[in-house]
């Protein structure tokens, strides 16, 4: 009688293990290696001949250079494709960080996640813990909200130099990388090599 009881607790408990409040959920940033960048270059507000919404001739060519470089991203170790995409949403004001990787997505046919905005950093990350995206995400996010960005993955917005992006720095990625159990493991700060001119 007694194993029969012991039988029908562990029973219990696997299928409390696999429903209800006791599901085990499965973190899709385990073994991640994500980047970070912000949006490519932008217009002057003050020069009414060009779209504010959108990226200078500069930030084009940029967004270009991207395709070649994050299919084939090095550093140090690391190397890889990237192969999931994700931009702020568009805004009032700027439409900036979806078009910084609209390129890198007509090259590849990854899907363009860019339906969260760029204030609502733990929503990207709950959604990035979540759902199915690869092991070498990529975001194009908005300078201004970087830090908190990186607060929210649970790095430290110290990262940036005097924890704020500047604003004329666009050739910075920000590498971070997560273990079996979706923890940060390591963050780096680095400059990309796009072997283009730019300026």
């Amino acid at each position: 009688m007694r194993v029969i009881r012991v039988l029908a607790m562990f029973a219990f408990a696997m299928l409390w293990s696999v429903s209800g409040t006791g599901q085990s959920r499965h973190d899709y940033l385990a073994n991640n290696v994500l980047l970070i960048v912000r949006h490519s270059e932008k217009p002057d507000k003050s020069d009414k001949s060009v779209d504010s919404h959108g990226l200078t001739p500069q930030g084009e060519a940029r967004a270009k250079a991207y395709v070649n470089y994050f299919q084939h991203f090095q550093d140090g170790d690391l190397s890889f494709a990237v192969d999931g995409l994700y931009a702020g949403a568009d805004s009032d004001e700027s439409m900036r960080p979806r078009l910084t990787l609209e390129p890198l997505h007509a090259a590849t046919g990854m899907p363009l996640h860019s339906d969260i905005g760029t204030k609502d950093n733990a929503l990207l990350v709950k959604e990035l813990r979540d759902s199915p995206h690869g092991t070498h995400p990529l975001i194009s996010w908005r300078h201004g909200q970087i830090p908190a960005l990186l607060e929210a993955f649970g790095a430290s917005k110290t990262l940036i130099p005097d924890s704020k992006w500047p604003d004329d720095v666009y050739d910075w990625v920000i590498v971070l990388s997560f273990d079996a159990n979706g923890k940060l493991t390591s963050q780096r700060l680095i400059h990309e090599d796009l072997k283009i001119a730019l300026r």
